[in-house]
């Protein structure tokens, strides 16, 4: 899968704080139908006896450039995890892993080597923002030590809770001497039917985030306000694809009484904020997406 479109930046207008939104893509992953479109069957059963694949998706990594700082919104998944044998867990962990996902990662496919295509590295960035805690979201941390990483208190509890690895929490890539975890609450009021409050990542209201369990109990998405273009909607993997969540497919893994409650407050925020473009972690069209919500009318 070609990467050269995720090197778009869309760019905002003159004295906005929020400069650029670009998305850069850490590799491509394979994963079956149930999990992006949801399946009657048990999780495990589907995953153990499904024999198809989708096509390859990205692996999405937001760029927010800010007037005071480069944020990231999550950080992909590590090279390693494709070139190292002792990456994923052995036994039945380890098969599930094998089952769950097929992660295909070049070299300039790398966090670093992908953020060098805007003239960047790891070492600018200020802020990176964690959906939740998956491999293929937390892949650069051990690179990014002199950033700050953002949490829920309630995801990072996933790591002493009962068997994280069976529940994809790798803790051995994830609590890494060095990072800079900082847990976050949601406690600035927002005028944001049905998000009440949120988390300011700038201090200026120009970035967003809110609560939105389901697909972990801890997972979050970014709201990005631009003064004169459309706002964007950060969401991790709470859907596969936009056009699923705006026809309220819920996807195959995770708490589907959660995902359904977070998925309505999102069709409910997108109606209260017209032209809201989503950007699922893996969307094949978000990058395109991105670049169409930054053209200006002529």
């Amino acid at each position: 899968m070609s990467t050269e479109a995720t090197r778009l930046p869309a760019r905002t207008g003159t004295g906005d704080p929020v400069r650029a939104v670009s998305v850069i893509s850490t590799g491509s992953v394979e994963i079956h139908p149930e999990h992006a479109y949801g399946s009657r069957k048990p999780l495990y059963w589907w995953l153990l006896t499904s024999r198809r694949w989708l096509p390859p998706r990205p692996i999405n990594v937001y760029v927010i450039e800010h007037a005071n700082g480069l944020v990231l919104f999550d950080t992909g998944q590590d090279r390693a995890s494709v070139t190292d044998p002792s990456y994923f867990p052995g036994g039945f962990n380890g098969v599930v892993y094998d089952r769950l996902a097929k992660f295909h990662i070049a070299e300039q496919e790398t966090l670093d080597a992908q953020l060098g295509t805007l003239g960047y590295s790891t070492a600018d960035v200020d802020k990176a923002v964690i959906s939740h805690l998956h491999q293929d979201h937390i892949g650069g941390i051990p690179h990014l030590g002199g950033s700050e990483l953002l949490i829920t208190r309630a995801e990072w509890d996933q790591l002493s809770g009962f068997s994280p690895e069976a529940r994809g929490f790798l803790r051995s890539h994830i609590d890494v001497p060095g990072a800079r975890w900082k847990h976050i609450d949601f406690t600035t009021d927002v005028d944001l039917t049905p998000f009440p409050r949120a988390y300011d990542v700038m201090g200026d209201g120009s970035i967003l985030l809110f609560p939105t369990p389901g697909h972990t109990p801890g997972s979050i998405s970014m709201l990005v306000r631009r003064r004169e273009l459309p706002p964007l909607l950060m969401v991790g993997d709470l859907t596969y694809e936009a056009g699923l969540l705006e026809r309220r497919q819920l996807p195959g893994v995770g708490d589907r009484g959660e995902l359904a409650r977070t998925t309505d407050k999102v069709l409910t925020l997108a109606d209260h904020l017209p032209g809201l473009v989503v950007l699922p972690a893996h969307d094949p069209t978000a990058a395109q997406r991105l670049v169409d919500s930054s053209r200006r009318p002529q």
